[in-house]
């Protein structure tokens, strides 16, 4: 026998093992053997009538419960059993709450804490009454979309799309006496983050790792809308190849199988701790994951996500509202076909890790298809003429004009094409430009070779930094050899220099 989930050994007592006692009432119950070593050994309790005194009236005054304290005696060798009930009701040490979970015991604050209380109280985090929220702060936009994907998955009745919003809030159990549950807010809320921080997901294109991070953007809204937005944010400027989110069933040989991205998506949403940080996708060259904060279910591990296992959602009311959406199904089966997708494409199998108090899920690309993209990729890209890519990229004059941010997106999602240009014109390392003089110093290298006519205070509008801070750019630039102006300011061009 070793120690466990209700099982713990002391040489010796000390008030500091309070905690442990603690921890079992709030968990599930357990067992601390006083007199025995860390191997469940016994070593013989020299004080033990003193303990058997005074260890009751401890437990009782400082934890406010009763345990059993017993005395055993095997072969002359004493100690005590102390055997804690799991209580329905939070139990706390001077104000602090311990909790056991496996063979450790853990202080519980902030979100933890909350929850557990929550949890205690038989509610959870969406089941609150959002005291500051009115029906005002309902999106009418999103309850239409609702209605209508329910009446599609046939999960609800004919009926609901006569009923009021009123009616359909109370319906599906988010409006309390007229008052709004914290899951409508995250649901249908017109703005989710004026009640609740982080309602949002950031999304980052990296490169081979977390320090290259070439773009992000940022989704928020309630989850009808972040259900929108975000496929067409990773179609519009993430993804290769845009993917059909609508068509679940369809898998074909792309990047990553649709079934798979929205399911990672769809169980962030509905799983996540809203107290928390904002979910957060990352887009590599090899490889997509996505985090959201909050761990697992108590007596649920990673492994069982690759299997049958049952559904036991943090947040239920709003894990039941998206049910009944038809966007998710109630058995568990979301991690399972991110599995399942991935395997039937022939990918390598995802991953499901807990990192930095959340769940990261990870899907990789087939490394054969992946090699043979970025080569192809390459050669057809650097085979495009400039003139070609200053078409694609527009009047520079024009756009600056008119205050759009597209010429720096157009930029930023043709890095490894100018990169490309540059190294085979010019015998130039990009990475090495960037990482001397910085990322606006290579941005004004790609600038000048889309046109090398362009002023610095045209730069600067396009990376949004100063003239002035452009003109010491260029200054570092010139002085290295890299670029050189022929001709006067006005009248004449910017010239890249081969590397000699």
């Amino acid at each position: 026998m070793s120690e466990s989930q209700n099982i713990e050994w002391k040489r010796s007592w000390h008030d500091d093992y309070l905690k442990w006692i603690c921890g079992f009432a709030n968990a599930v119950g357990g067992t601390i053997y006083i007199g025995k070593d860390d191997d469940g050994v016994l070593t013989h309790l020299e004080n033990h009538k003193a303990l058997m005194e005074s260890l009751p009236n401890k437990i009782r005054e400082n934890l406010g419960i009763i345990c059993d304290v017993n005395l055993h005696d095997e072969a002359g060798k004493k100690y005590i059993e102390i055997r804690v009930n799991p209580y329905s009701v939070p139990v706390s040490l001077r104000g602090r709450y311990y909790y056991r979970s496996g063979s450790s015991k853990m202080e519980m604050t902030g979100n933890t804490l909350n929850e557990f209380l929550l949890k205690k109280a038989g509610k959870t985090w969406d089941d609150v009454i959002e005291e500051g929220a009115s029906l005002d702060d309902i999106d009418d936009n999103s309850i239409k979309t609702f209605v209508k994907d329910a009446l599609k998955s046939g999960r609800m009745p004919n009926d609901i799309g006569e009923l009021s919003t009123v009616e359909l809030l109370e319906k599906i159990r988010l409006l309390d006496h007229g008052k709004l549950k914290r899951a409508a807010i995250i649901l249908f809320g017109k703005d989710p983050n004026r009640f609740y921080p982080n309602i949002k997901v950031k999304i980052g294109r990296f490169g081979v790792n977390d320090a290259d991070l070439r773009f992000q953007e940022v989704e928020e809204g309630n989850i009808i809308e972040l259900l929108k937005t975000v496929p067409n944010q990773l179609n519009y400027k993430f993804f290769t190849k845009p993917i059909d989110f609508e068509g679940l069933l369809r898998i074909e040989k792309d990047e990553y199988p649709v079934p798979a991205v929205r399911e990672m998506l769809l169980n962030a949403l509905v799983h996540r701790s809203y107290m928390g940080s904002m979910i957060q996708m990352r887009v590599y060259d090899d490889k997509l994951n996505i985090w959201n904060e909050g761990l697992l279910p108590e007596g649920m591990d990673f492994e069982s996500l690759k299997h049958h296992h049952i559904s036991r959602p943090r947040n239920p009311l709003i894990a039941d509202v998206c049910f009944k959406a038809g966007y998710i199904d109630s058995w568990g089966r979301g991690t399972l076909k991110i599995y399942e997708a991935c395997k039937e494409m022939g990918l390598p199998e995802p991953e499901i890790i807990s990192m930095d108090g959340g769940i990261l899920v990870t899907v990789y690309k087939d490394p054969n298809i992946q090699a043979t993209q970025q080569v192809g990729s390459t050669l057809e890209d650097s085979t495009k003429s400039i003139e070609q890519i200053q078409k694609e990229f527009g009047l520079l004059s024009d756009r600056i004009t008119l205050g759009k941010e597209t010429n720096i997106d157009f930029l930023r999602a043709n890095y490894g094409v100018f990169s490309e240009e540059v190294r085979k014109k010019f015998g130039r390392n990009s990475d090495e430009i960037r990482t001397k003089f910085g990322e606006k110093s290579i941005y004004t290298v790609f600038l000048i070779l889309l046109n090398n006519s362009i002023s610095a205070n045209e730069i600067g509008k396009l990376l949004g930094v100063t003239q002035r801070s452009i003109e010491k750019y260029i200054g570092t630039l010139k002085k290295d050899s890299i670029i050189e102006r022929v001709g006067p300011d006005k009248g004449g061009h910017w010239k890249i220099i081969p590397k000699k």
